[in-house]
């Protein structure tokens, strides 16, 4: 490990141990570590600064200690933490800069070198001439024509680069990002790259101005910058949140913002679309392995009892939260693939993963810039073939891709030659050209390029792929990893914490089977209002399906409570009751939903088994008969009476159960309890030829001699003497 890096790994120890002291109003202690640190690098202006803080805090610490009244003194005393705060953040940017240990600061390097004297206002004024003097065809591909979209190109780069790099706005740069945002001669495209670069710097270094200026671009008239804005204002506030809370200005902005109904809405939507893409991963794992795992079937096999004592826990959610049909067959999988695509689901990540290799993605900003088909390494894929059915403009002009993707397709197809294309076009099938092509219609129709949801998970997505697959992924924070509870930050709360929104928030996460997520996310709504029977019910789905039984069940009895009489309630009551070995309650629920169901075999089932536990074993082998008699997995039914036959001193009945079972497909414990219902009609050959059987299939001595023992009071009770049990152990 070399020393640069060494320095450069202290200095973010050092700077987040300032930061640390300042967030736990340890003013003066921040301040001492600071001081030294700053007259190193050699910046008057933040000396200047860091003076000023001091002195305005030793002032006012000297006028409370005489007792003079400051009704300001509080909020001095925020804006004093702040501005520690940001001196502590440039100052780490300076000192790093200085080792160029990534690719920010050797970007910062080589900005710094070139001398370059732009300005926000400047690049504004080239944006607004070339917007105004613009006038391309698509099929224009003359030389003066591509000369000007590439200036364009390095204007764009250009003014991504200057906020980028810029960690400090001051009062004249915020005028000119404002200044940005009222003119309407900056084209869509452009001003969308600005709030991205703007988001990527904030996440670099928090800056007041520019989180100031995200929250007004998503006033902006355009779905496509104030979608973009919205992620930007998310982003931030869950990575800055510790600090929120020194900045009433921002706060002010978030209240007034709130003061409009879509934004708590869309938040929350936006909330939801960035959890889903945590899910992406694992689609892609599916999506590379095609699996999507089969319903485990007679999971109901190996009872302790030995009776069988696997739970019915896997049983199904509440068909009256959701009518939707539930897809589970191998058959349904491109059904299943099409239906996540309509809820937001990154589907093609894998499948464009390896396409970021192009030149074009070379250039940090073109990550960030919406697909635009005026791209000058874009036209030349496009100039061919005017079709609106050409494979190319179908792809590109429906929402199925998201911008950086579509990017991907072009350069790629650009290898391709068009007569090839059309061959592609024409290996489509007529289901999938209707598809693009009613893709197409809706959003020629309704203008689906400016539906918020839509321009927001494309945004995601294409972040998504920056975050995940950029050469220097590694050096921006994971912004789309770990717990995201932006609804529970303090800056959010009141605009988040709501039961219309944290319901869809719940609900997703149920459906996701994030179930330890989902019932912290239900019990605060149950906190907020009035509990409903279905909000208990998936509560104590939640906590069932943790397995944390008790919690299940006291969720549950308040549903009950709610909504009495509730079949699947009272099943589910009754599950989570047995496999806590509360037997009792368990057959009083089961008896319950008996008196509904009056011939399901599986509430016949657990009914035999609840009664076998209580030692009812007459009641307990009628039920089983009775399961027998509907003709209902009759190898379970059988080896359930053979048990409670040897249970309960019918040795014969034991026998012939038994002797059915070993006709089918018998288990280690089949081969067991049949030896031991031989041993005890005295049938020694034939128990010795079982117990074999049952070593065999265990394949270990010492737990074979484990599971016989665990029957010895069994044996004892139907008369085999206890000396004669290691005897017949040493017969095997």
């Amino acid at each position: 490990m070399d020393n640069n890096f060494l320095s450069a790994e202290y200095i973010e120890l050092q700077h987040t141990a300032i930061k640390k002291l300042i967030l736990d109003q340890r003013l003066n202690e921040a301040i001492s570590l600071l001081a030294p640190l700053v007259e190193t690098i050699a910046q008057a202006e933040l000396q200047y600064k860091l003076d000023e803080i001091r002195f305005s805090y030793t002032s006012m610490l000297q006028y409370m200690q005489k007792g003079v009244e400051d009704p300001e003194r509080h909020s001095l005393y925020m804006k004093l933490l702040a501005e520690t705060l940001e001196i502590n953040d440039r100052m780490k940017i300076s000192q790093l800069a200085n080792y160029k240990y990534n690719s920010y600061y050797r970007l910062k390097a080589a900005y710094s070198n070139s001398h370059n004297n732009k300005n926000l206002e400047i690049i504004k004024t080239e944006l607004e001439t070339w917007c105004i003097d613009s006038n391309l065809d698509i099929k224009d591909n003359s030389f003066e024509s591509d000369q000007i979209r590439k200036r364009h190109e390095d204007i764009l780069a250009e003014m991504f680069t200057y906020i980028y790099l810029n960690t400090h706005w001051d009062k004249t740069d915020k005028l000119a990002a404002d200044s940005f945002l009222k003119t309407s001669n900056v084209a869509g495209n452009d001003l969308c790259l600005m709030v991205s670069a703007v988001t990527m710097s904030l996440l670099i270094c928090f800056d007041s101005l520019k989180m100031k200026w995200l929250l007004d671009a998503y006033l902006h008239t355009s779905t496509n910058v104030n979608q973009r804005a919205l992620v930007g204002i998310a982003f931030n506030i869950h990575l800055y949140e510790e600090r929120m809370h020194l900045y009433p200005e921002i706060i002010a902005q978030v209240n007034i913002l709130n003061e409009m109904p879509e934004f708590g809405k869309e938040l929350n939507r936006m909330h939801i679309q960035w959890l889903f893409c945590q899910e992406t991963e694992k689609i892609d794992k599916k999506m590379r392995e095609e699996i999507i795992p089969e319903m485990i079937k007679n999971a109901t096999q190996n009872l302790d009892l030995p009776l069988d004592e696997t739970d019915d826990d896997n049983e199904d959610k509440n068909p009256d939260w959701n009518n939707n049909k539930k897809q589970s067959d191998f058959e349904d999988m491109m059904r299943e693939v099409g239906e996540l695509q309509q809820e937001g689901a990154d589907v093609y990540m894998s499948s464009f993963s390896q396409l970021k290799r192009y030149p074009f993605f070379e250039v940090l900003s073109n990550w960030f810039y919406p697909f635009d088909k005026q791209h000058s390494m874009v036209v030349n894929v496009l100039q061919e073939g005017t079709d609106p059915k050409n494979i190319v403009n179908l792809i590109l002009d429906s929402t199925i891709f998201c911008d950086s993707d579509k990017y991907s397709l072009c350069f790629t197809l650009q290898h391709v030659p068009e007569s090839q294309r059309q061959q592609m076009l024409s290996q489509l099938t007529e289901q999938q050209l209707n598809d693009f092509t009613d893709d197409m219609q809706i959003l020629s129709a309704k203008k689906g390029d400016t539906q918020p949801n839509i321009v927001c998970r494309q945004y995601l997505h294409s972040l998504y792929r920056f975050f995940k697959l950029h050469q220097s992924r590694k050096e921006f924070p994971t912004i789309f990893d770990g717990r995201i509870n932006i609804h529970r930050y303090h800056t959010l709360r009141d605009v988040l914490y709501k039961e219309e929104y944290l319901l869809p928030l719940a609900n997703y996460y149920f459906s996701k089977e994030h179930f330890d997520k989902a019932a912290e996310v239900y019990s605060e709504i149950i906190g907020l209002a009035k509990g409903k029977a279905d909000l208990f019910e998936k509560l104590g789905f939640c906590f069932q399906k943790q397995k944390e039984y008790d919690k299940a069940i006291e969720a549950y009895l308040k549903a009950d409570m709610i909504h009495s009489d509730n079949v699947w309630t009272m099943r589910h009551l009754a599950t989570c009751y047995r496999i806590t070995k509360n037997y009792s309650n368990a057959l009083s629920y089961y008896k319950k939903v008996e008196s509904v169901l009056t011939e399901n075999p599986n509430v016949t089932y657990y009914i035999g088994v609840c009664l076998a536990e209580l030692k009812k074993y007459d009641e307990a082998i009628n039920y089983f008969f009775k399961l027998d008699f509907m003709g209902s997995a009759s190898i379970k039914s059988w080896r359930a009476i053979a048990w409670c036959s040897l249970a309960n001193d019918k040795l014969e009945q034991a026998v012939i159960y038994y002797e059915k079972v070993l006709t089918m497909e018998p288990n280690y414990k089949d081969y067991l309890n049949a030896g031991h219902a031989y041993l005890c009609t005295k049938k020694i050959d034939q128990a010795l030829s079982q117990y074999n059987k049952a070593y065999s299939t265990i394949n270990s001595k010492e737990r074979f001699i484990e599971l016989f023992y665990q029957d010895k009071e069994l044996l004892l009770k139907n008369g085999i003497h206890e000396n004669d049990i290691p005897l017949l152990i040493d017969l095997l």
